[in-house]
């Protein structure tokens, strides 16, 4: 990997004063991205459900369409 150094060069950036200011009425140097700001991630988690957590699920859902259709043949008989 290489440095970029996020700094823009006083000598070669047009608009700077020789202390580094903006004069009035001139628009700033726009900043440069960082390359290297965040930590490197060697591991990343899939993006998904996982086998068990969704078979719980589907099989509550099941529990309850079972118990309400017990329960509407109940009421109807």
């Amino acid at each position: 990997m290489s440095y970029v150094n996020p700094d823009p060069e006083p000598e070669r950036t047009s608009g700077l004063e020789p202390g580094g200011g903006v004069p009035p009425g001139e628009t700033p140097p726009a900043e440069s991205s960082m390359p290297e700001a965040g930590p490197y991630e060697r591991h990343n988690p899939t993006k998904g459900w996982a086998k068990a957590p969704l078979t719980l699920i589907l099989l509550l859902v099941v529990v309850v369409a079972a118990f309400f259709l017990a329960y509407a043949l109940l009421l109807i008989f």
